[in-house]
């Protein structure tokens, strides 16, 4: 096992699990991708065991903050401890998001649970040595009927690895699960990301208890969890989408619910749809804006906050007088605070007067590591208008 010294170590030191190309003592191209280092600071003090990748801004992602050996007996202490985790505070789902990357300590590792169908993402060149490992290991622990690769993600691009997805075995990559009282559809293969939103599931549920009748508008609706969930409750409610595959699977998802009476789901483009129910005055009860990403970058903030803050004030002036609006950022360069600043500006652009009534972020199955605040990405608001 090879080993790297750090110029800088701090951060290293509070628990943070990436060491940035320069912050390694001289030039890190010596190293092949996806080997395994131990990693000391400037005095030769231990400091941990991970992998590197030269090629990476993200040099280095600490697996371990010991000496350890890194192979079969080590990723399945590593998933079974997740699992473990999902049981105690996730004991009545049978779909849920087993391995969080840096959140359970495996950085570059994303694995999903959809009843019987496992979906996996491998993210980094470190892990990508471990693919069939990883593997065996899932289905050993969960005897699944197909396990899905969904290697399709731009991370990988940054790391060097080529973009791909598959089928790894049997042959089903769609499967039916249940949130709450409700079941939907997910298309492992053609859906986004690995085919539904698990990190939203806790949000969905609440927001949905403050339901009670009236109309509502689910923009960036995907496969319609959220309109379903609102319909569920008794409002009427339109998706907007613009993906043609979304709109079809949420059609199919309120007629697996027997909710189409109470749903109609439109292909759009969200901002325009919104314009035109400015202009026709049309007014809501109930609001869900749940965007993707508008920023993959810092040097996109600003734009992003534009975004942000425009689609925001839209959805304020739709709204009734004590309307509700659930509304989320995915981007982690957007942080909580800026979020509830660009939400304040949102709400002075659309002359409301907007009460705060909670702040939520990611489903338990996405554990946020305090040392790591890259693992807490999702904000989730839940205003009114008054």
């Amino acid at each position: 096992m090879e080993k790297v010294y750090l110029r800088r170590s701090s951060r290293i030191l509070s628990g943070h699990l990436w060491v940035f190309s320069n912050e390694i003592e001289g030039s890190p191209k010596a190293y092949k991708p996806g080997s395994i280092v131990t990693v000391f600071d400037r005095n030769r003090n231990l400091l941990g065991t991970g992998y590197i990748n030269p090629h990476s801004l993200i040099s280095i992602r600490l697996l371990s903050d010991r000496i350890e050996e890194i192979d079969r007996d080590f990723f399945l202490r590593r998933i079974s401890d997740a699992i473990e985790y999902r049981k105690r505070f996730l004991p009545s789902t049978d779909s849920f998001r087993v391995v969080y990357s840096e959140g359970d300590l495996l950085p570059g590792l994303i694995v999903d649970k959809y009843e019987k169908l496992i979906v996996l993402q491998i993210l980094t060149s470190g892990m990508e040595g471990f693919r069939d490992t990883i593997i065996d290991i899932l289905d050993e622990l969960f005897h699944p009927s197909g396990i899905v690769m969904r290697n399709d993600s731009p991370f990988r691009t940054l790391e060097g690895l080529p973009l791909e997805k598959g089928i790894i075995k049997g042959n089903l990559t769609e499967v039916v699960i249940r949130e709450g009282h409700l079941s939907f559809y997910v298309d492992t293969l053609l859906g986004q990301k690995t085919g539904f939103f698990l990190d939203q599931r806790e949000n969905r549920l609440s927001f949905s208890k403050v339901i009670h009748g009236g109309k509502g508008l689910d923009l960036f609706c995907y496969t319609g969890a959220w309109a379903i969930h609102m319909a569920y409750a008794g409002a009427d409610v339109t998706g907007v989408d613009d993906s043609e595959h979304a709109i079809e699977m949420s059609r199919r998802n309120a007629e697996l619910n027997d909710l189409s009476e109470r749903c109609r789901f439109i292909r759009a483009d969200v901002f325009a749809h919104m314009k035109s129910e400015i202009d026709e005055k049309r007014r809501y009860d109930y609001i869900v804006l749940d965007p993707p990403a508008f920023v993959k970058s810092k040097e996109r903030i600003k734009e992003a906050m534009r975004a942000y803050r425009r689609i925001n004030s839209d959805a304020m002036r739709l709204l009734r007088r004590g309307g509700l609006l659930a509304t989320s950022s995915c981007s982690y360069h957007i942080s909580k605070e800026t979020f509830l600043d660009i939400l304040r500006g949102a709400a002075r652009d659309a002359d409301r007067q907007v009460r705060l009534i909670e702040m939520r972020s990611q489903a338990k199955d996405h554990p946020i590591l305090l040392s790591m605040p890259e693992t807490e990405y999702l904000k989730c608001a839940i205003l009114e208008v008054i």
